[in-house]
């Protein structure tokens, strides 16, 4: 029970709303003749007078107060437009006035809102900076499409089983193709933030989560060009299938946490053994020195993407028509399938398939493991193909004790 009437919480948020944006603009406002006419008071000034249109004459009033700061905030703007063309200071008033009306009926959510703008305006000038100097048009490119992926596909596709035997849900695959693509620029601003000082095995680490079968693919190429980054070379292509289980797990809970429980032991164990025969190679690589490599490129790759979309939709209906004519052993022969082309769309859709009541959680443990058996395969090729000899020697050893390890997370568990 609270001991403290609604309206004075409401009051008080749209006090501290208007205080704390007030002291930003203050600080910024400027001196003499050319200083913006709004500050500490009057922001705060404002907030309180939405709440009090608000508590007073409901929105019919607010939309009347804030129509007044509308006129303020352009009248303000036409007298300094010369000296100062940005609007940012007579927005914020009418937001601000806004926010004190919001708070007299959802204190939290104007509070909230408030700090974000304070945030906003405070850090203008780390903002410019990034969009200005950090930010490239590569990745504002791959920041546009990510959007576009998150907020218009996205909500568009139906959320529904289709095709032959109900195997395909569009917003399933698609969410799985979001997440792909968010994991991949976490690795990717990961390597913009840290730096290239770690070099390959960072890079490895970040690139595997775009694929690791290509990233071993490119550091044996690496190696086999420049033999004295055969070390970092070997550890960012051991790392990068860290980067395959953590992706792998975070999938696979996205799709279905029943079936992230039942393999959660395999997988450590595999990811374990990475970090450890990674580690050892990362250790040993950064003694060296002259390490090249830069972070360049896209923060993801939208044609991995769609071709993995491709891949699960396909593996979705072969999974689903192997179990429906062979049963569970089916399944098994339609994801190892699978694992050799990507192991993450074989876990996916053997996920989906417990999702939709096919089959139970235990039963995805060998058809998953089947995958990433096959896919190991793989990248023992792409090793032995783009590295030679010498960096296959020391990539193989640590792709089969992940498998090992994995496989005896079967025989623990």
């Amino acid at each position: 029970m609270s001991f403290v009437h609604p309206l004075v919480v409401g009051f008080l948020v749209a006090l501290g709303v208007g205080l704390l944006i007030g002291i930003d603009r203050e600080r910024h406002k400027g001196d003499g003749a050319a200083r913006d006419p709004a500050g500490l008071r009057t922001f705060t000034l404002a907030s309180l007078a939405g709440a009090t249109a608000m508590a007073t004459g409901d929105e019919i009033l607010l939309a009347a107060v804030a129509l007044g700061m509308v006129a303020f905030a352009s009248l303000s703007y036409w007298r300094a437009r010369d000296v100062d063309p940005g609007l940012t200071t007579e927005t914020a008033l009418v937001l601000t006035t806004l926010l004190g009306g919001l708070a007299i009926k959802q204190p939290e959510f104007a509070a909230g809102l408030g700090v974000v703008v304070a945030v906003l305006l405070a850090a203008r000038s780390p903002l410019h900076r990034f969009v200005r100097s950090v930010l490239t048009d590569d990745e504002l490119r791959d920041l546009l499409i990510f959007a576009a992926a998150t907020l218009v596909v996205l909500p568009l596709l139906p959320d529904k089983p289709i095709g032959p035997y109900g195997a395909l849900n569009l917003r399933t695959v698609w969410t799985i193709v979001v997440l792909v693509m968010a994991v991949s620029a976490l690795g990717y601003v990961a390597v913009r933030v840290v730096g290239p000082r770690y070099g390959l095995p960072l890079a490895g680490l970040a690139s595997g989560f775009v694929s690791s079968s290509a990233t071993i693919g490119a550091m044996g190429t690496r190696a086999k060009h420049e033999p004295e980054l055969m070390k970092p070379a070997v550890a960012g292509a051991v790392l990068s299938s860290v980067a395959t289980v953590a992706q792998l797990g975070i999938l696979i809970a996205a799709t279905n946490m029943p079936t992230l429980q039942a393999l959660w032991l395999p997988l450590s164990l595999s990811g374990v053994a990475a970090i450890l025969y990674g580690g050892a190679f990362t250790l040993w690589a950064l003694k060296q020195r002259n390490q090249k490599h830069e972070a360049q490129g896209n923060a993801f790759s939208l044609t991995t993407a769609l071709t993995f979309a491709a891949i699960l939709a396909v593996v979705l209906l072969v999974a689903a028509a192997a179990q429906d004519w062979f049963g569970e052993a089916g399944v098994v022969v339609a994801a190892a399938a699978a694992g050799f082309a990507d192991t993450h769309s074989a876990a996916v859709s053997v996920a989906s398939l417990v999702s939709d009541g096919r089959i139970k959680p235990p039963q995805t443990i060998i058809p998953v493991l089947a995958a990433f058996t096959t896919n190991t395969v793989t990248k023992m090729a792409f090793a032995v193909t783009a590295g030679g000899r010498t960096f296959a020697f020391y990539v193989i050893p640590g792709l089969l004790l992940m498998l090992a390890a994995a496989w005896a997370g079967v025989l623990l568990a």
